[in-house]
């Protein structure tokens, strides 16, 4: 499985077929932690930001991030990084203007309206790169 020869972002070199077994390892332990989330009274974010499947795929997103330079999966990389990141960065957010209206009680609201939009915004962004990564195709933004 290889990336496109050319495209938007420009030409390819050949992804090592190690690679792409690689980036669907970390895809799959990415829905791992969504699933717990889903399965569990966890939300969907928290068992992602969270959860030890998830730590380990960013984990393994940085280790490998040099390998995959230059190829197709370069753009899945940044995209599940960037996943990761900022779902934390808008968990934190909504925390930070929910915490002040918990005294009120509406902060639980939003907080936990905020958790249940950035945990469908999380798993739209793991089946959506997952499928991309099946397709052979990069991820652009």
């Amino acid at each position: 499985m290889t990336g496109s020869p050319s495209s938007p972002m420009g030409t390819f070199t050949q992804a090592m077929r190690s690679d792409v077994t690689w980036t669907h390892v970390i895809y799959a332990l990415h829905a791992v932690g969504v699933g717990l989330g889903i399965a569990s009274s966890a939300f969907i974010v928290t068992s992602f930001l969270f959860g030890l499947p998830s730590i380990v795929a960013v984990i393994l997103n940085y280790v490998k991030r040099s390998d995959v330079r230059g190829t197709f999966l370069e753009s899945h990389f940044r995209w599940q990084i960037r996943t990761f990141w900022y779902a934390l960065l808008w968990i934190v957010v909504a925390f930070l203007l929910s915490l002040p209206l918990m005294l009120v009680l509406v902060g639980f609201v939003t907080l936990w309206l905020a958790a249940v939009i950035v945990g469908l915004w999380v798993l739209y962004r793991v089946i959506r790169g997952w499928m991309r990564l099946s397709a052979g195709q990069p991820m652009y933004a």
